[in-house]
């Protein structure tokens, strides 16, 4: 909630006045602040903005950080080096085993498009301990022989990722290693939901089902193995058909009963929806839907209510999706 961020903000300042007092904190009520709120478009709340060398052009929006610790390390991140430069294999380990989580950047050289955009990432994510290093004996250690990220979860690697000099994007990373925050398939519910969101995926994904259903197993593993492979670019998400209070996520979708299992693909941005052309939730079924809608290939699904029987009764006729077409066009 906006007074929860408000504390940890406070609680962050607090911190950071002992360990960088350069560093002014101060908050605005936009209430009464018209002008500030349209200078710099405020149009959610609470919004955080860094202002650096003291210029009010372009300051630096802190998105997503919702806990003092991780605003922080962002801030840090932002007035000094955003990795950690790892000389040894024993730092290297020290750093993985830190927290649950942690991103380690393998080099060739210390100077490469590659390693800006990885450094420009760990400003973004301060949520986990980011290191890199350009030492022959830490790659070699690991196995490592190109450019490489490598995200360790619970001190082993889980993901590794090529960097291929200058083609990757900031946005990208941020997005792949974001998704380590989260579990490969997520359930949804109200503590889950505002981590779904604060993860910059705007592709998810959403099976319907109930739990305690015979099928339950098998469809959850098939949905997790194709999980796997769109790490990063569509968000796994598991709603229980037989939670009360997932409601309003089914009216939404305009999932009923006698709909289940079922599979919709939502589109955050411009909040279009997809429904999976096959009734089966194998692996090969939710791996075709997930690459015919990354191509650009996917039929929206606009659902509707059914047609009233009374819709033709009257001189202003009822449209509903069903009939709209055939009515208006």
């Amino acid at each position: 909630s906006s007074q929860n961020l408000s504390e940890e903000f406070a609680k962050a300042a607090r911190q950071l006045k002992k360990e960088a007092p350069r560093i002014q904190f101060g908050k605005i009520d936009v209430t009464y602040q018209h002008d500030l709120r349209k200078e710099f478009n405020i149009r959610e709340f609470p919004t955080v903005k860094f202002f650096v060398d003291g210029s009010r052009e372009d300051p630096i929006d802190c998105r997503g950080v919702r806990r003092a610790s991780a605003f922080i390390t962002w801030v840090k991140r932002r007035t000094g080096p955003s990795t950690v430069l790892i000389n040894s294999s024993d730092q290297a380990e020290a750093i993985i085993h830190a927290d649950d989580l942690a991103v380690i950047g393998f080099f060739k050289a210390l100077h490469n498009d590659s390693m800006e955009v990885f450094c420009e990432t760990a400003r973004d994510v301060p949520e986990m301990p980011f290191g890199m290093t350009a030492s022959e004996d830490v790659c070699a250690n690991y196995g490592i022989q190109k450019n490489t990220l490598v995200v360790f979860k619970k001190g082993k690697p889980v993901h590794n990722k090529v960097l291929e000099d200058g083609r990757e994007n900031k946005l990208d990373l941020t997005r792949l290693i974001k998704t380590f925050t989260l579990d490969l398939v997520t359930e949804y519910n109200l503590e889950t939901s505002v981590k779904i969101f604060d993860v910059p995926v705007e592709n998810h994904i959403l099976l319907f089902t109930p739990k305690n259903s015979e099928t339950f197993n098998v469809i959850y593993d098939n949905y997790k193995s194709a999980a796997a492979e769109f790490r990063g670019k569509i968000m796994f998400v598991l709603v229980d058909t037989n939670e009360t209070r997932n409601g309003r996520v089914f009216e939404y979708f305009r999932i009923r009963v006698v709909d289940v299992p079922a599979v919709r693909i939502l589109n955050l941005t411009s909040d279009t929806k997809y429904k999976m052309p096959a009734d089966e939730v194998t692996v090969k079924n939710l791996k075709e839907f997930c690459q015919s809608y990354l191509n650009g290939k996917a039929k929206l699904h606009l659902s509707s209510e059914e047609i009233p029987e009374d819709w033709d009764k009257m001189p202003v006729k009822v449209l509903v999706g069903k009939n709209f077409n055939r009515i208006v066009f």
